[in-house]
């Protein structure tokens, strides 16, 4: 979980926290919650840093907020979906200034955060899978490819990120796209390199019912590409 340097419940917490890695990210969040009277309040926040276990909202322009072990409801106004949580502390700057509240999800769930948390805790799964097999016994050819394919998915998960982002800050969203499409180009060019040093180290079979497949979509490519010229 996330905690105020100032919680007298710090080492509690602290220990939740490890249970799984936090992630940066920024989801438009709506809350509803009881107050001390039994009176319902509601407020808009900003998810600013999550994990399977809650995250850290950020309230702009808000005056009202949950206090610490108040129950919510929160729902995801990107994907739509609801989930109970538990304030668990109130991060505030030195000042006193109101930096976030730390929410826990009743019970854990890593789909409430949608698609920008799960492709981050894959994309850091998979490095961290990277980083332990380096020393094993593992083919240079296949690690190659490992490598190729988490750093495309840490590369589209910043870009659902930036999505999101930009569409919660009212930014232009269009020119994503053009990244998108740079890292494509780079990916397809990345693609062609390995296959030539296939072709050139005869990993390919001649007979691959695939290389006719293969052959066609490089004709076509290499036509819409000279239409650029």
């Amino acid at each position: 979980m996330f905690i105020d340097a100032h919680d007298p419940g710090r080492m509690r917490i602290e220990k939740e926290r490890r249970r799984s890695d936090r992630y940066p990210l920024v989801i438009p969040i709506h809350l509803k919650w009881l107050g001390p009277g039994g009176e319902t309040h509601s407020a808009h926040a900003q998810a600013r840093e999550a994990n399977l276990h809650g995250g850290l909202l950020e309230f702009l322009g808000e005056d009202k907020y949950p206090i610490e072990r108040t129950e919510a409801e929160l729902m995801n106004l990107i994907s739509g979906h609801t989930a109970k949580a538990r304030v668990s502390a109130i991060r505030r700057s030195a000042t006193g200034a109101l930096l976030g509240v730390a929410v826990e999800l009743l019970p854990p769930n890593e789909e409430f955060w949608g698609l920008t948390f799960q492709l981050r805790r894959t994309t850091g799964e998979l490095l961290k899978l990277e980083h332990g097999i380096k020393s094993g016994d593992i083919d240079p050819y296949v690690l190659r490819e490992f490598r190729d394919a988490v750093d495309y998915i840490r590369k589209t998960a910043w870009a659902v990120q930036e999505w999101q982002e930009r569409q919660v800050q009212k930014r232009d969203t269009a020119t994503v796209i053009p990244l998108l499409v740079t890292e494509r180009i780079r990916r397809g060019t990345q693609l062609y390199e390995a296959l030539t040093a296939d072709l050139k180290s005869h990993a390919i079979r001649p007979e691959a019912a695939e290389i006719e497949d293969l052959l066609h979509a490089v004709e076509h490519l290499y036509e819409e590409l000279k239409q650029l010229n």
